[in-house]
C-alpha cells in the first residue's frame, strides 16, 4: 500500500457536473481529491480487507441475533424500550437491507483494525461506488494507469443485485433532508441503482412526509408511502414525533430498524467480549465514568457520534486530539487506540463496504488530523500487481 501523487484530470469538474456529483467541493474546500491515489496489491485487498470485511459482517449479524432477543442487551445499547419490538420484528422478519461500512486503520501490513461500523446512513457511498470508478476508467484511457489496473469495487453492480430482492409493485420513495446536496446526490444514486431492476422510484424530502388519520405515512398528494429509504439515522428517529408512529404503520423502511444495533458504537464492546483477541478487533469497553480523562493509548467515543464528532483521543505519548460536537447525551465507550497511518501530511482511513451480505469495495478518506470528519477528503484507489 502506498500513496502515489499525480496530476488531476483537467476536466474532472465538468465530468462531476455531468455525473451529478455536486458535492465534490464543500464550503470552498476539496472533498474529492484526485491529486493522489492509493495503490494496493491483490493480496492486500483480498487477504487484509475483503476477507476481514466478510468475517466481521458475519460476526455483526450474529451479534444482532443475540441482541434482539435480550432486553438487557438492547437496554445496554440505549435502544428505547418503546422500540424493542420494532427492532426485534425487523430482524425476525428478515427485512431486506442494502449496505454497511467498516472503517479500518490499515497501513498495508498486519491486520486491519476495526475503528467502527456504519450500517445505517450511507456516507461516501456514491463517490466510492461511482465517481472513483469513472476516475479509474478515464486514467486508464489517458495512459496514466496501466491497462490491467483495477479497483476493489463491485459496489454499483452489487447494489443492483441487492435491490433485486425488493418487490417492484409500488413506488419506492427515497428521502433526505431538504437542502442537503450530499444527501440528495447519494439518494439519487441509489434511485438509479433501483431503477436498473425495474423499481419505480420517487424522491421526497423528509420534511414533506405526512401522517394521515389512519396512521399511514403519505406523500404531499396523500398517497401512501409503502417503501421508504430514509437517509436519516434510526437513533434520531427513535426520539422524534415521526418515530412514534412507525410501529403502527405499514411502511417498509430501508435500512431496517435492526441496523440501529450495528451502527451503534456500543456494539464494539460486545464484539470484543464475544470475540476477544480477534486480530481485526480493538479492545473496547463501556466507559463507566466519561468525566475522567482518557487513559493513554485509548479513545473515548459516544454511542451515536458521526463524522468524528465528540471523539477524544489520548495517544500513547500523551497527546490529546479532540473533536467537539453535539453527541454528549448517550453512553460512551473506551476503545484501544490504533493510530491511522500517515502518508505525507495526511492520516488515512479505509472504509470497507458490504452490499447485501457481500464484501464489495473500499473508499478512502484523508484528514490532516487523527480524526476523520465530514470535511475529510476522499481519494481514489487502484489495485495493481
Amino acid at each position: 500500500m502506498r500513496k502515489v501523487l499525480c496530476d488531476e484530470r483537467p476536466d474532472w469538474r465538468a465530468t462531476a457536473a455531468r455525473e451529478g456529483f455536486a458535492f465534490h467541493t464543500i464550503d470552498g474546500e476539496r472533498y474529492w481529491d484526485e491529486r493522489g491515489y492509493y495503490q494496493f496489491s491483490e493480496a492486500q485487498v483480498s487477504r487484509d480487507l475483503e476477507a476481514p470485511t466478510q468475517e466481521l459482517h458475519a460476526m455483526c449479524l450474529d451479534a444482532v441475533a443475540r441482541i434482539v432477543d435480550s432486553e438487557a442487551l438492547m437496554t445496554r445499547l440505549a435502544i428505547p424500550p418503546a422500540f424493542f419490538d420494532l427492532v426485534r420484528r425487523s430482524w425476525h422478519e428478515r427485512q431486506p437491507h442494502l449496505y454497511g461500512r467498516f472503517d479500518f486503520s490499515y497501513d498495508g501490513s498486519g491486520p486491519a483494525k476495526l475503528i467502527e461500523a456504519n450500517y445505517d446512513t450511507p456516507t461516501s457511498l456514491y463517490e466510492a461506488a461511482a465517481f472513483q470508478l469513472i476516475w479509474l476508467e478515464e486514467q486508464i484511457q489517458r495512459g496514466v494507469l496501466p491497462a490491467h489496473a483495477s479497483q476493489f469495487n463491485s459496489l454499483a453492480e452489487d447494489l443492483v443485485r441487492a435491490f433485486g430482492a425488493f418487490e417492484r409493485e409500488s413506488p419506492f420513495y427515497f428521502s433526505a433532508i431538504a437542502g442537503s446536496v450530499e444527501d440528495r446526490g447519494t439518494t439519487d444514486f441509489l434511485r438509479k441503482m433501483a431503477g436498473h431492476v425495474g423499481i419505480s422510484t420517487r424522491h421526497i424530502d423528509l420534511e414533506d412526509i405526512g401522517l394521515n388519520h389512519e396512521g399511514r405515512f403519505v406523500d404531499l398528494d396523500g398517497r401512501p408511502i409503502r417503501r421508504l429509504f430514509k437517509l436519516h439515522a434510526w437513533e434520531h428517529i427513535f426520539h422524534e414525533d415521526f418515530g412514534q408512529a412507525i410501529a403502527g404503520c405499514d411502511t417498509q423502511f430501508v435500512e431496517p430498524a435492526w441496523k440501529a444495533l450495528i451502527s451503534n458504537k456500543g456494539i464494539l464492546p460486545l464484539l470484543w467480549e464475544w470475540h476477544q483477541g480477534h486480530p481485526n478487533l480493538l479492545p473496547a469497553f463501556l466507559d463507566a465514568d466519561p468525566r475522567r480523562s482518557v487513559p493513554k493509548g485509548w479513545v473515548r467515543k459516544p454511542y451515536f457520534s458521526r463524522e468524528g464528532a465528540n471523539v477524544d483521543i489520548r495517544t500513547v505519548d500523551d497527546q490529546r486530539v479532540f473533536e467537539d460536537g453535539p453527541y454528549d447525551d448517550a453512553p460512551y465507550i473506551l476503545q484501544g487506540f490504533a493510530p491511522l497511518p500517515k502518508f505525507g501530511d495526511s492520516y488515512t482511513l479505509i472504509g470497507a463496504w458490504v452490499i447485501g451480505d457481500l464484501a464489495s469495495g473500499i473508499g478512502i478518506r484523508e484528514d490532516d488530523t487523527l480524526i476523520t470528519k465530514d470535511s475529510s477528503r476522499f481519494l481514489p484507489h487502484v489495485v495493481v500487481d
